[in-house]
């Protein structure tokens, strides 16, 4: 008599395996599921693509002269040739929009990635080294912290000739200290895992474990906080130049256009307030619904539900 096989357990797949199953431990397919589930950060993402077409594809659809001015033409109310009306010199507002749009966001954009970067590698020496070095590399941190960063941003802009370049330094000079310290917390975290003390054990050195160990695991973090740092930017450039300290003119970008439209605020010209406004409004809550989304789909435990 034949002797019976024990049986399998039930957690154990003994049939074929449906090609087209979600695999479950697939972290792409997982990460674009959760952040799929966030309308908010859906939305948020076809917002900022409408802004990016609409700043640097925008003029070559609408061509308008944003560099002469025409005073003849000055604080005109929207119409077929202009759209949203002209400001104080004659420019045409909706052309300057998308000019200061393209300002905005690209230097936005070069602050997050500066920031991101430099933090990433601070944060991720000090928590790896620990001790001494750790100690000093934060205390450089704790004390850039302690001054005020709008007096430094305007102290910094005062005394250098303004660019988009000098604003991206000048911005990028505080923006990393916050990513520095989430790192840091990260790899103090990291540094004590297993895989960690197996390579270090296989003969790996620091170099090795910070790139090819660390980084890959703290770069789901640093990517959500450069979404944030973007909003942060749009919003620090927007501030500088409404204190006029930002790129001189006839460049454009909208702080400078709300400062100058702050002036007529009361002569009932809302097109010099208002789409400036909203820009600035727009995309900062866009790039943090866009944020919360990428925390949600790099989240270890929705990743695993």
């Amino acid at each position: 008599m034949a002797e019976l096989s024990p049986m399998a357990p039930a957690d154990l797949v003994v049939g074929p395996v449906d090609p087209g199953e979600e695999n479950p431990h697939s972290p792409w397919i997982s990460f674009l599921r959760v952040f799929a589930e966030n309308r908010l950060a859906l939305a948020g993402s076809i917002v900022i693509v409408l802004f990016f077409a609409f700043c640097f594809l925008g003029p070559v659809v609408y061509r308008t002269n944003q560099v002469a001015t025409n005073i003849a033409q000055a604080s005109r109310g929207p119409s077929p040739h202009h759209l949203l009306g002209t400001d104080a010199v004659g420019y045409d507002v909706l052309g300057r929009l998308m000019a200061g749009g393209q300002i905005t966001l690209v230097v936005a954009l070069l602050v997050a990635l500066l920031a991101a970067s430099f933090g990433l590698v601070w944060g991720a020496i000090s928590g790896f080294s620990g001790g001494g070095v750790d100690s000093l590399m934060m205390r450089v941190v704790d004390a850039a912290l302690a001054i005020p960063g709008l007096f430094l941003l305007i102290f910094l802009d005062a005394i250098l000739r303004p660019s988009v370049v000098i604003l991206v330094v000048v911005i990028a000079s505080l923006a990393w200290l916050a990513p520095a310290r989430l790192v840091r917390a990260e790899v103090l975290k990291l540094r004590t895992m297993g895989y960690v003390e197996a390579a270090r054990g296989a003969g790996a050195g620091p170099v090795t474990i910070l790139f090819r160990h660390l980084f890959p695991n703290v770069i789901g973090t640093m990517a959500v906080n450069a979404t944030f740092q973007v909003a942060d930017a749009v919003l620090t450039v927007a501030a500088l130049s409404f204190l006029g300290l930002g790129i001189p003119p006839p460049a454009a970008n909208w702080g400078s256009m709300l400062s100058n439209g702050v002036s007529y605020v009361f002569a009932g010209y809302w097109w010099q307030i208002w789409p400036a406004g909203v820009c600035v409004v727009a995309i900062v809550v866009a790039f943090n619904f866009v944020g919360d989304g990428l925390r949600d789909a790099v989240d270890v435990r929705l990743r695993r539900r």
